[in-house]
């Protein structure tokens, strides 16, 4: 049985659903996606094999959930500076916080192990790679980054024609550096590096979109 019609629905315990969450996480990190069974993250979560289907459906989206569920585990713990206010006209300094924060998530250790796994596996299931095109997280980042763009664009402070663009940019740049220079995860950064990264990915994106880009304003 490879999927179960999860949309009827059954009144789910949180604790259960958190416990498999944490189990699949374990499983798939100890056998990697094609040999993790749902027997397997069943018995480690201490529910039947119905139940886990019952929760999410399939193997596909339990590891899905289970990603997002690392990311969200991942920026949760780690100590962020809060960005100015918005009306402060330091685009720099609002833009740094928000991308160390993605960093955070996305170089926590389960997260960059779940992605190493995944890349792994992309050629006998490359449905997986879903689970990259943008978490939650980086989905409320980039909005939140978008509606300030915006706002910039609208005072006259920057010319930002697609905001949403520039926003989903800055968020892959971003991550993209992070990811290459921790060797995707397996060599930890310090936290001066992560918010020099973010710095450098926020001054790139005011260049870019300022009145004067060679002077930055």
């Amino acid at each position: 049985m490879d999927e179960v019609d999860i949309s009827a629905g059954h009144r789910r315990s949180p604790a259960k659903h958190r416990a498999i969450l944490q189990a699949a996480i374990e499983v798939f990190l100890r056998e990697g996606y094609s040999r993790a069974s749902v027997d397997a993250i069943a018995a480690v979560a201490g529910v039947g094999k119905q139940t886990v289907y019952g929760h999410f459906g399939s193997k596909e989206r339990l590891f899905l959930a289970a990603v997002e569920a690392a990311r969200q585990a991942g920026g949760s713990g780690a100590e962020e500076q809060e960005p100015p206010s918005e009306g402060s006209g330091d685009v720099v300094g609002y833009l740094t916080p928000i991308g160390t924060r993605v960093l955070n998530s996305i170089l926590s250790p389960e997260v960059a192990a779940l992605h190493r796994l995944t890349i792994a596996e992309l050629t006998h299931h490359p449905e997986l790679q879903r689970s990259w095109r943008g978490s939650e997280a980086a989905q409320e980042a980039s909005k939140a980054i978008a509606g300030y763009l915006a706002e910039r664009d609208r005072a006259g402070e920057l010319s930002v024609p697609d905001p949403g663009r520039a926003a989903r940019q800055f968020v892959r740049l971003v991550a993209t550096e992070a990811r290459v220079r921790s060797l995707y995860g397996t060599q930890p950064l310090t936290g001066e590096e992560r918010t020099a990264i973010a710095r450098e990915a926020a001054e790139l994106i005011v260049r870019a979109h300022s009145h004067c880009p060679e002077c930055g304003s």
